[in-house]
């Protein structure tokens, strides 16, 4: 159980998952109104939605999800206009035209690596407008070193965690992706609030608020 001074929220999520990025958004806005927000420790973890997935060369996220899916194109189109949608409410611009299908590992080992520098908040946000907005390919070692650089990191830095050389942050990244289901997750995001409640999903900054509350109450200042 963390120290009673601090709230500690963990939050697993895909560098993939749109509903990770809006749930991101609904906690910043219940956070920005919690009173005791100077309390409140965030911990992204690593999940995968599909640790399996390569690079389909050129398709398009909505072939993407419609074979992952067994829908048709036209439907996986209207989804993902639905969440465009949906984004936009938290002031998010979504451009799944734009999107670069590819495994999302390497971001996730950058993420582990920006952890341990206190940048991993920075690398999230970094990774997920790269990915939903500005159609970059969150699997390229270019890219990665950019947006390490973008944030703070050292190409040295950026490039063993690319590399990997010891599976270091391969790791750490399995090893996240397996405390979630541990927990109970059957999907991102997953919030875990002080080891006392989970909430799945971008459940809306209402229900943040209430669980940032709830936990706050059972766990005053010592």
């Amino acid at each position: 159980m963390p120290a009673n001074d601090k709230i500690q929220v963990e939050i697993w999520s895909d560098v993939m998952c749109p509903f990770c990025y809006i749930g991101k958004r609904q906690f910043e806005a219940a956070l920005d109104r919690f009173e005791g927000r100077d309390r409140v420790e965030i911990i992204w973890k690593s999940y995968q939605l599909d640790p399996k997935l390569k690079a389909p060369g050129g398709q398009s996220i909505y072939e993407y999800l419609a074979h992952k899916k067994g829908m048709s194109v036209e439907q996986s189109q209207n989804l993902h206009d639905r969440v465009t949608q949906s984004a936009a409410q938290v002031g998010l611009d979504y451009r799944f035209d734009r999107v670069v299908v590819n495994n999302s590992h390497a971001a996730h080992r950058l993420i582990q690596l920006a952890k341990t520098r206190g940048l991993g908040d920075a690398v999230e946000e970094a990774l997920f407008r790269a990915y939903f907005t500005e159609g970059k390919d969150i699997g390229d070692r270019a890219t990665l070193a950019a947006l390490a650089a973008e944030i703070g990191l050292d190409a040295e830095s950026a490039a063993q965690a690319f590399d990997d050389p010891q599976g270091e942050w391969r790791k750490r990244v399995d090893d996240e992706a397996s405390e979630a289901l541990a927990f109970g997750s059957n999907g991102v995001p997953f919030f875990v609030f002080h080891r006392q409640y989970a909430v799945t999903g971008a459940q809306g900054e209402e229900v943040f608020h209430r669980v940032l509350e709830k936990v706050t109450r059972e766990n005053p200042l010592p």
